[in-house]
């Protein structure tokens, strides 16, 4: 049984639209905290969080400098912001840039590509991008933690369809030695 499951999303860019039906099927997932790993351009975006009534984190990306005046009424910040659900220690910022291994979970968006991997303790993931600007695939992620392992759920949809795909990936967290599990995009 899952600890913690946590929606992970990152760049909608002006595709509000996406964002939405994101947030819906993560919620139906059974998310209970939403992290936003930047670039979602417009003030409905964040609204978008908010209103799910869910704790909610979110980091100002490359494009979101018109944001910044909205970090008092939204939990948005500079990245990286580390902060913590419950005991999880959590780095999260845009650009990867700060992708040391000096907490349990790193969130990352910029790249528009889903990547999971899991060095020693530490699980580094980007969500992958909503706006399905590179591709024609809208995503976000959904993670269980448990006590000695993740399950990375992959969410995915083309953007003019309604029913999503998914790919889950268990990641075991090392019990002595640092072992490397890696999930990337699907073919």
């Amino acid at each position: 049984m899952a600890l913690l499951k946590i929606g992970v999303l990152s760049d909608p860019h002006r595709r509000s639209d996406l964002q939405e039906a994101a947030i819906g099927k993560l919620l139906e997932e059974g998310a209970e905290y939403l992290l936003h790993a930047g670039d979602l351009c417009l003030e409905e975006n964040l609204r978008q969080l908010a209103e799910t009534g869910l704790p909610y984190a979110a980091v100002f990306g490359n494009n979101d400098r018109p944001l910044h005046p909205l970090a008092d009424k939204y939990r948005i910040r500079p990245e990286p912001w580390y902060f913590k659900i419950g005991e999880l220690k959590v780095k999260m910022m845009h650009l990867p840039y700060y992708m040391t291994p000096d907490t349990d979970l790193v969130i990352y968006g910029h790249t528009h590509c889903f990547s999971a991997e899991l060095k020693g303790s530490t699980l580094y993931l980007n969500p992958g991008e909503i706006c399905a600007r590179e591709a024609p695939r809208s995503e976000c992620a959904l993670l269980e933690y448990h006590i000695d392992s993740w399950t990375v759920c992959h969410l995915f949809r083309h953007p003019d369809e309604h029913e999503w795909n998914s790919r889950t990936h268990h990641l075991e967290l090392p019990k002595h030695t640092s072992t490397t599990g890696s999930i990337g995009n699907p073919v």
